[in-house]
């Protein structure tokens, strides 16, 4: 077997967005010196976008640390810290499924994909990030902000989250052998989450109000102790959640589609998805840019209603909705994401909880399954489909980005005790009570 490229290291420095400023990559900060957030910068000017993808195809199946991961695989464009700094589980590899040429989910029959058919759609794929290692996307994001915390020999790690980022980060605090903190509302997390949380070993403080509140303290408190602050604010974290961008373009043989659709909550994804096929298509690896659609619930609105203002006035809001994922009333990234929405010819939507919960059940359904808030994905391609946005034989790659089990209580109400559930019955143990099952179809 041929030996796996060496990487090429890129300098990078972080670049203030409201400053316009350059800062170097440790010490580690939170903000620019105007109080807005940081990006990752480095000069693609020297690369060639040929060979960088004749390197990363040439790693792909490799068993290799790190180029295993499916973030590290694409290093060069996630971070430069040396192989001793990395911390992987490893993550990505996920799944596009329904695609033509690509899996077929065990929901087709004949005659085409039955998610693509009840969204209105001919050309549809899902990519199932809640199939990394803590059933969501925040793996990604996750291995290159620990190692960016074992890069500036960081000992104790901290985190906001409605769920997803506290397990993400307890499990890779505890490879690194680092403490972990987690913020999260009071009463406002599920229980697999929380259960993961503590599993893995950290310290979860609750917080008496909502995500934004959480989000609140643990800024204060990172900028007053020595703790390492992981949430998205973490310019690394959105790098390596590029990665999912760079993942599915490799597995279409870096064939971009027409369209993202995604959820929003904080809008990390948003951002950083964005920010990927933007290097993506600079770099030649492929040759038009997408257009993002990030949908949110209706009850966690504020991204989607300053689109609808055309970006005037932002207001943020006191979210409530079953999505719990991306219940976000005052998203941290919005004015990066906004600048990919407007750079990508994108679209913002909100759609009500009943929209996302059908959707999951059609998902759900198929075979693949997902939390409430990945289901904003599908629901938001049928009800862009319906406007006329979406034109139906588009290409459309949508990103699921939890497990069907990080919510069981919701995955319950829909098929156990909602109003179309077929929740499980109770028979004798007799051949003819299983025919009476079989018969009643």
């Amino acid at each position: 077997m041929a030996a796996t490229p060496e990487p090429m290291l890129l300098p990078a420095v972080l670049r203030g967005d409201m400053d316009g400023a350059a800062y170097p990559i440790l010490p580690p900060r939170n903000a620019d010196s105007a109080g807005g957030l940081l990006s990752v910068e480095r000069d693609l000017s020297g690369v060639d976008g040929a060979d960088l993808k004749a390197t990363w195809d040439a790693r792909l199946g490799s068993r290799e640390f790190p180029y295993r991961s499916g973030v590290w695989r694409y290093r060069e464009l996630i971070a430069p810290f040396p192989d001793d700094d990395i911390v992987s589980a490893p993550e990505g590899n996920t799944n596009l499924y329904c695609g033509e040429g690509i899996n077929r989910c065990p929901g087709c029959r004949i005659g085409g994909c039955r998610l693509a058919n009840w969204a209105g759609v001919e050309r549809l794929a899902l990519k199932h990030e809640g199939e990394n290692p803590t059933a969501s996307f925040k793996d990604r994001g996750m291995t290159a902000a620990i190692s960016h915390a074992r890069h500036a020999g960081a000992t104790t790690v901290a985190c906001a989250s409605s769920g997803n980022t506290s397990a993400s980060l307890a499990a890779y605090a505890s490879k690194a052998g680092m403490r972990a903190l987690t913020f999260i509302p009071e009463g406002k997390i599920t229980a697999g989450k929380l259960g993961q949380t503590l599993a893995y070993g950290a310290q979860v403080v609750q917080v008496q109000g909502d995500f934004d509140a959480a989000m609140t303290l643990v800024q204060e408190v990172a900028a007053t102790e020595p703790v390492f602050l992981a949430n998205n604010i973490n310019p690394f974290r959105l790098e390596g959640q590029k990665s999912i961008v760079f993942e599915l373009l490799q597995q279409r043989h870096w064939v971009a589609p027409d369209w993202l659709v995604l959820p929003g909550g904080n809008l990390g994804n948003t951002s950083a998805l964005g920010k990927a096929l933007i290097e993506a298509y600079e770099l030649g690896l492929i040759t038009k840019l997408p257009r993002i659609a990030t949908i949110q619930a209706a009850g966690a609105s504020p991204f989607a209603q300053w689109f609808e203002r055309g970006f005037d006035h932002y207001e943020p809001m006191q979210a409530e909705t079953v999505a719990s994922a991306i219940r976000i009333g005052n998203p941290v990234s919005r004015h990066r994401a906004r600048r990919i929405i407007q750079r990508t010819g994108g679209v913002v939507l909100a759609l009500p909880d009943a929209e996302l919960l059908a959707a999951k059940r059609q998902i759900d359904h198929a075979g693949i399954g997902c939390e409430p808030a990945s289901a904003a994905s599908l629901a938001g391609i049928k009800a862009l489909r319906e406007r006329g946005i979406i034109q139906p034989g588009d290409d459309i790659i949508g990103i699921l980005t939890g497990h069907v089990l990080k919510d069981a209580e919701a995955t319950e109400r829909i098929h156990i005790t909602g109003a179309d559930a077929r929740p499980p019955i109770v028979i004798e143990p007799t051949l003819a009570a299983v025919q009476r099952v079989l018969a009643d179809g």
